[in-house]
């Protein structure tokens, strides 16, 4: 069950392999993930000191949320991960073009799980190419949808 989405992913960047992380939540940004606060929009991945932390992610506190706590929006996440996909990871994003951007956040077993994306960035004509490709796809499906109703 997806909880937050970064649709915005799948028009910039062509998804080359995905993998499933946990991640070092504190219990004010669980509620407001919950509530649906979060935003994955511009966040991507960084490996740092041998570590994955998530960059960029999100989560507006809500109002109801625990009072003695000082509530960080923009807080840098850790992502866990095993040491062997972490260092596929490393070998990875050192090849050139290659990145790490975070695809959804969704529950796993009560727990909430990030899924990541080893990824290359697009260039404008492939843009073009996979909207064009897109219209062509609905344009067909419509075609056969009025042609089965006659």
């Amino acid at each position: 069950m997806s909880i937050i989405k970064n649709k915005k992913a799948f028009h910039d960047f062509t998804i080359e392999e995905t993998f499933e992380a946990g991640i070092a939540l504190e219990g004010w940004e669980v509620k407001a993930i919950r509530e649906g606060h979060g935003q994955l929009k511009d966040s991507y991945v960084k490996i740092k000191d041998n570590e994955v932390w998530l960059l960029g992610f999100t989560v507006t506190p809500m109002l109801s949320a625990s009072t003695h706590v000082s509530p960080d929006a923009m807080r840098l996440k850790k992502l866990l991960l095993h040491r062997r996909e972490i260092d596929k990871l490393i070998g990875k994003v050192e090849q050139k073009g290659y990145s790490l951007i975070a695809l959804d956040l969704h529950y796993k077993k009560g727990r909430v799980k990030a899924e990541i994306a080893l990824a290359k960035g697009k260039k404008l004509y492939d843009k073009r190419a996979a909207e064009k490709e897109r219209d062509g796809k609905k344009e067909t499906a419509k075609a056969i949808k009025e042609f089965k109703r006659l």
